[in-house]
């Protein structure tokens, strides 16, 4: 194994023999030089791989030294050592992108540790997250056993996503394959959950907060005391959502951070329609039939939200200035971002951007996007990225400036579908790869949640003899006919409209300006 070779560049590097002596010790190749330029010419010609510093030496000085190297190798680290204690040079450091700064005098064993933490930190960091997850591994299995409440399946959930997300930084595949067995248990374990408790939530003052009771609980009383933008990211689970959460923390603080559940099916037409109307489509289809579609109605789905919130502020007695907007296109987002300001008197103000949920279906039709977003860690990655240079951040930007409080949620999430599972049904049978309603369907009971009584989950009937079925775990369903084909085309596509907690357990923040 090659040692690792360290640059030491000080103008009074005889002072740092006992150092450079230590490090030999311990197996580090240390070659010194006395000026920035002869440094500079060591980095052409040999390999280094790090390099500590001095900041003020004659001729060239640190900062220069440090980037005129960073023009030759920008993925160099370099340590800068410093007497020096100006905010100034610490600044420019920083902003030259460092990888460490220590104040002289410095002691070996701070050189130690610079040394691990920038050149032995990924196999630290490895073997230290292994181990946690090793020991937490025990206790998710022991409350996997034990979780009984939506609560506890909430905070599991999440605990689950924050060991996907340690795991996925580090190299270690063994233990990614085990955290991917043990959340395929967990669904499963949710299907039956669900099964067993959802119709018991509907009117159940004890049950989560869903998506036609959302407004009523968790946002009406944000709209008290300040004016607020209301954000509505169609599609976003919860990983998602923290993947995004860190480009808003130079404008916004959370507050606030509430997991609440989608109503069945985990689907636009149903959960986005409910959270604007604070109604259940059962009810919906009561009391605005104008508004309300059924999936075998002609027609958009869900072109009357603005109409369901108006009725819903009615009756919640709120009395508001307040518009809303829907963003299906980068030019519909840079035209509000360019008039963002006009709604600067608003109460409320309110955009459901549907980008992630196009995002998610484009994957299936196009195949740049099934490479960029080939799995649960690459989705993560393309949604941050089109986050961080979106419309969406610059009038989230702009809302910061005019001092709203932020609210970001969802309708409901997506999940990565695996496996098939063979349906039958009859011409108006609907088309959603994760339910179906329809009459006479057949399907494998074991992959399902069925419901033969849809008014006991607050949907319509669309026939008399309709019933649903909730695709569990990761399957999708498929028709027995040209079944390889359509099975090949939808694997490995993101779905949404059956149970599973990706798709069910949601995000809700509250954000205050900084």
């Amino acid at each position: 194994m090659n040692k690792i070779t360290i640059l030491w560049v000080d103008d009074e590097i005889d002072l740092l023999k006992p150092h450079i002596l230590f490090l030999e010790r311990k197996n580090y190749q240390v070659i010194t030089c006395l000026s920035g330029q002869e440094a500079l010419e060591e980095i052409k010609q040999r390999h280094i791989d790090i390099v500590f510093l001095d900041e003020n030496m004659p001729g060239i000085s640190g900062l220069e030294t440090l980037n005129e190297i960073k023009i030759i190798n920008n993925s160099l680290p370099v340590v800068m050592i410093t007497k020096s204690e100006e905010e100034l040079i610490m600044e420019e450091a920083i902003g030259s992108k460092i990888a460490d700064y220590l104040i002289k005098p410095v002691n070996p064993n701070q050189i130690l540790l610079s040394l691990k933490k920038n050149l032995d930190h990924s196999r630290l960091v490895s073997e230290k997250t292994t181990a946690n997850y090793q020991q937490e591994f025990r206790k998710i299995a022991m409350e996997l056993a034990m979780v009984n409440s939506y609560e506890e399946w909430a905070e599991l959930y999440k605990k689950l996503i924050y060991w996907e997300l340690r795991l996925e930084e580090i190299e270690d595949s063994g233990m990614f394959e085990i955290l991917e067995s043990q959340k395929t248990e967990a669904n499963q374990q949710f299907g039956k959950f669900v099964e067993k408790n959802y119709v018991d939530w509907f009117g159940n003052k004890n049950g989560p907060i869903m998506s036609h009771t959302l407004f009523a609980q968790l946002i009406k009383p944000e709209l008290k005391d300040s004016k607020t933008l209301l954000v509505v990211i169609d599609n976003l689970r919860y990983d998602q959502w923290l993947a995004i959460e860190e480009s808003l923390n130079t404008f916004y603080r959370k507050r606030k951070e509430t997991p609440y559940y989608s109503i069945l099916p985990t689907a636009t037409q149903y959960a986005r329609n409910a959270i604007f109307s604070g109604l259940t489509p059962l009810d919906m289809e009561k009391k605005h039939p104008q508004w309300w579609k059924n999936d075998t109605d002609e027609g958009g789905k869900n072109l009357f939200e603005a109409e369901f919130l108006e009725a819903q502020l009615k009756r919640l007695g709120l009395d508001l200035k307040w518009d809303y907007h829907k963003i299906s296109s980068i030019k519909q987002g840079r035209h509000l971002s360019q008039n963002f300001r006009t709604h600067k008197n608003n109460d409320l103000t309110v955009i459901v951007y549907n980008f992630v949920d196009m995002l998610s279906h484009s994957k299936t039709e196009m195949e740049v996007v099934k490479e960029l977003a080939a799995n649960d860690k690459a989705y993560r990655s393309l949604t941050k990225s089109w986050f961080k240079n979106s419309p969406l951040l610059e009038i989230i930007q702009q809302a910061q400036g005019l001092g709203l409080k932020l609210i970001i949620t969802t309708d409901h999430g997506t999940i990565n579908v695996k496996q098939p599972s063979k349906v039958i049904g009859d011409k108006e049978t609907s088309l959603n790869l994760r339910y179906k309603t329809g009459r006479s369907l057949t399907y494998e009971e074991k992959d399902v949640l069925a419901t033969k009584d849809p008014k006991k989950i607050f949907l319509p009937n669309i026939n008399v003899s309709s019933s649903y079925i909730f695709a569990k775990n990761d399957l999708f369903f498929a028709y027995p006919n040209n079944y390889n084909h359509y099975v090949s085309y939808y694997r490995n596509t993101y779905q949404h409209g059956g149970v599973s907690m990706e798709e069910m357990i949601i995000p809700f923040a509250v954000l205050e300006a900084r």
